[in-house]
């Protein structure tokens, strides 16, 4: 646990630092909310790099925001339930420990994909359709699982999710139980990297929608109480 402390600090230094001398981010910017696509366009209208900050705070939220730690209790709770892997037994303590591990893995291949993505201006964000039928929002999530936007704006291959994810879980094998410290375990958790990806790709697209609906507005129109101000 110390060295993997010590490596995901490391690769948040890495990600300020190789940000701060950027020549496309000049500056921090205030909490901008990401500019959403408006069209089928491959480009982002008004775009502005990732500064420094974002990608720590992209970091941070995507490990230990609300989404991922409920994903964790899922996950954690579905291998104790069936005891994989089986050193971890189906008491607290396994729970405990199949928490921990996937959260160690995902702070990992987070900070990988925003530390490498700096290299190359890569930004780790996803940013939601509007003003589209269900079909193309749909289509937009799977597609940004494999794509990101670059300094421009504009939709690249995701390279450095391409490296973080399956690197993180080859890497992870040094520190996992014997059962699934292997090639193939690996592999599959590399392929579940990604559907998770999708599913919180999904998540983003469609949840402000869903929060709205569900919201109040006070006299002056504005979303009250409900579920929508957690999420707007």
């Amino acid at each position: 646990m110390r060295i993997l402390s010590w490596l995901f600090g490391a690769v948040i230094g890495t990600v300020m630092a190789m940000g701060q001398t950027d020549p496309a981010v000049t500056s921090p910017r205030s909490d901008t909310p990401p500019v959403p696509f408006t069209s089928s366009s491959d480009t982002i209208p008004h775009f502005q790099p990732i500064t420094p900050e974002e990608r720590v705070k992209w970091v941070l939220q995507s490990t230990v925001g609300p989404a991922s730690l409920g994903g964790g209790v899922i996950s954690a709770g579905w291998g104790t339930l069936f005891n994989k892997p089986r050193e971890y037994g189906t008491h607290w303590p396994g729970f405990g420990e199949r928490y921990g591990m996937r959260l160690t893995g995902l702070a990992v291949s987070n900070s990988m994909e925003a530390g490498l993505g700096a290299l190359w201006g890569e930004d780790p964000r996803y940013f939601p359709m509007v003003e589209q039928p269900f079909k193309k929002r749909l289509g937009h999530v799977v597609k940004m699982t494999f794509l990101a936007e670059n300094r421009e704006g504009h939709s690249r291959p995701a390279y450095a999710r391409y490296i973080a994810i399956p690197g993180s879980n080859f890497l992870s094998n040094t520190w996992r139980a014997d059962s699934t410290a292997t090639p193939g375990n690996a592999a599959v958790r590399t392929a579940l990297g990604f559907l998770g990806r999708i599913c919180g790709n999904a998540f983003r697209e469609f949840w402000p929608s869903v929060a709205r609906r569900f919201s109040r507005k006070d006299s002056n129109g504005n979303l009250t109480g409900g579920v929508g101000n957690q999420f707007d």
